[in-house]
């Protein structure tokens, strides 16, 4: 094996809390990459681009996360379909001749993530939320999901939003007030995309055997809707699940090797119960 050093990080701001250099890290240590570094960079929109410019030949790729999704954008060589349908890249891989390659592993992550605790398709699904996050959800849904999806939102502006990224990505989409939320909770699969804290009012309202509730969010775990999920014996699919299978197929991407799920969850976790 060569023993180039190659760089990857992760940008964004704020990214002192950011999992993936823990993430990554294992990656490369299970897999016996030891040229390989992994850091983080505190970077904004406006300073994406000369951070770009500075980069050498030494580097094998990017993970993005907020603000630069979509900053990101114009400055590509090429996107992947995925990411042109929700218009936000989170991996930037570089290419032997130099391009710069955008793709989005938030969306596949998602399948995946849901695929491990056996849900494959669904009939009907509630996203809580109408955020970048909750674009990706829909994108997600459009492969697994066979009905409708409603959203729940807090605004007529946000509800045209998810219409638009209903009838842009091919989903049966109805948009609800959040007031009405409590409703969301019966559909058979329930994506909550909302920032910590949003969902707690909802813990009261899950229902006896609830089905299945994907809660993006991995700091504070459990949420509340998280943790009464469980109670009444619903299936849950954490943040952590999301971070870690969208992190393997970066790791995938810029190294060529396939990610070690395991090693990299159990690192996740050790790096959260740290905290």
């Amino acid at each position: 094996m060569s023993s180039t050093n190659r760089r990857a990080a992760v940008l964004g701001s704020p990214i002192a809390h950011s999992l993936s250099p823990v993430l990554h890290r294992a990656a490369y240590a299970e897999l016996g990459l030891d040229h390989w570094s992994y850091d983080r960079f505190e970077v904004d929109e406006a300073a994406l681009p000369g951070f770009l410019a500075g980069l050498g030949s030494s580097w094998a790729g990017l993970s993005l996360t907020m603000p630069l999704k979509r900053a990101i954008l114009p400055l590509l060589d090429e996107i992947s379909e995925t990411a042109a349908s929700v218009e936000a890249v989170n991996t930037v891989v570089f290419t032997d001749d130099g391009r710069k390659v955008g793709d989005n592993t938030d969306v596949p992550g998602m399948i995946a993530a849901l695929r491990e605790r056996g849900v494959d398709t669904v009939e009907s699904a509630a996203v809580l939320g109408a955020g970048a996050t909750a674009s990706s959800a829909l994108a997600a849904l459009a492969r697994i999901c066979t009905g409708p999806v409603t959203a729940y939102v807090r605004s007529e502006g946000r509800a045209a939003e998810m219409r638009e990224w209903g009838a842009r990505l091919g989903v049966d989409i109805r948009t609800a007030g959040w007031e009405q939320a409590a409703q969301a909770l019966r559909a058979p699969l329930v994506i909550a995309t909302t920032p910590a804290g949003t969902t707690d009012a909802l813990a009261a309202a899950v229902p006896e055997q609830p089905a299945t509730l994907f809660d993006v969010l991995y700091e504070p775990w459990p949420t509340e809707l998280a943790a009464a999920w469980s109670a009444r014996g619903g299936a849950v699919v954490g943040g952590l699940d999301l971070l870690v299978h969208q992190a393997v197929l970066q790791v995938e991407q810029m190294t060529g090797r396939k990610g070690p799920l395991q090693a990299m969850r159990n690192a996740g976790e050790q790096a959260l119960e740290n905290r």
